[in-house]
């Protein structure tokens, strides 16, 4: 990595922002090449840095000259205004919101997935990161996919609060605390209470759509990105709010093209450097978001096939969402176009 290169990291104080200045500092970039961003209420805070710490800026379109590249832990609306800013001052941007998803003239990017991509970018200086569901369902996908061929895949995501970012954090502590005290909270991050609940809706709903936005998401991210494959299974499902904090747990349905026995698809899965595979259930040894915190491998597990439907296969998966779906994705991807021979 070049000396003189700046990097700026936009929701600095945010779940992933912390992970992603974590990250960072795991790969020796030192202190003097880092700023933080924040919102105008995170000005002045200070974030810490390994043993250093950084102080939080304003994030503002006039901040970036001088910025070699952005990396934007940032809900989409503020995405929107910041990458456009952040191009203009000559940066590269990485952005892990939904905002240039579904934008066919933003390269999609999953590093250890498609991370040739990187290296096709010429104009625009902007590529954005599928989500934590998508890229733990996508790594999961993909070693079946070249086995046995992948029709469709039907996914159930049990996503932990944390994908609202620190607000949602907030919300399950005090909702856990008024519930046991007897009172009854107000929901103010989700359509509902998710203290002591399940909540069947993540994220706004599209517009004429039974679907949500981020389940409408993984079927996009996944078509985007198996394009490059030459083929495209099908990602569908239906997302869930739970009532824990980090991690994200998901029961994955996969029909396959041809039937393996789970031994096979157990094996399969074992060649991929992107999955832990933890299936001993008889041991109580299987994937929980609890094991996967800061584990930069997806855990995968519970593989089981039905008899009368051979060519079905269910497991189970868990993903931190924060750093393998978000901090190591966007730090990863940063560094490698950063790092490209001119």
């Amino acid at each position: 990595m070049k000396d003189d290169l700046k990097i700026a990291v936009v929701g600095a104080t945010g779940v992933v922002g912390r992970e992603v200045l974590a990250a960072l500092y795991a790969r020796d970039v030192p202190a003097e090449q880092v700023r933080a961003f924040g919102s105008e209420r995170s000005k002045g805070l200070e974030v810490e840095y390994g043993e250093d710490s950084i102080e939080v800026e304003r994030a503002a379109p006039d901040v970036f000259r001088g910025v070699g590249l952005v990396l934007l832990a940032t809900p989409a609306e503020a995405s929107r205004t910041l990458a456009p800013a952040a191009q203009a001052s000559g940066a590269w941007v990485v952005d892990i919101s939904s905002a240039f998803r579904s934008d066919g003239n933003v390269p999609l990017v999953l590093p250890g997935f498609n991370t040739e991509a990187l290296a096709q970018v010429t104009k625009g200086r902007l590529v954005c990161l599928p989500g934590a569901v998508t890229t733990a369902a996508v790594h999961v996908v993909e070693p079946l996919r070249r086995a046995f061929g992948v029709v469709r895949a039907q996914v159930t995501a049990m996503m932990g609060v944390s994908s609202a970012g620190v607000r949602g954090v907030a919300e399950l502590e005090k909702q856990t605390a008024d519930l046991l005290s007897g009172r009854e909270p107000e929901p103010h991050a989700f359509p509902h209470r998710v203290g002591f609940n399940l909540v069947p809706q993540v994220g706004g709903f599209m517009v004429n759509s039974p679907w949500t936005e981020e389940e409408a998401g993984w079927t996009l991210e996944a078509a985007r990105l198996f394009a490059s494959r030459g083929e495209a299974p099908v990602l569908a499902g239906t997302a869930v709010q739970v009532p824990s904090f980090y991690g994200h747990g998901l029961s994955l349905h996969v029909q396959l093209k041809k039937a393996g026995p789970v031994e096979q698809v157990r094996a399969a899965l074992k060649t991929s450097p992107s999955l832990k595979v933890l299936d001993a259930p008889g041991e109580r040894i299987y994937p929980m978001p609890m094991l996967v915190t800061s584990d930069p491998t997806v855990h995968v597990g519970r593989v089981r096939a039905f008899p009368q439907a051979p060519e079905w296969v269910t497991l189970f998966a868990a993903v931190d969402n924060a750093t393998r779906g978000a901090a190591l994705n966007l730090v990863e991807a940063g560094l490698k176009l950063v790092e490209r021979p001119v």
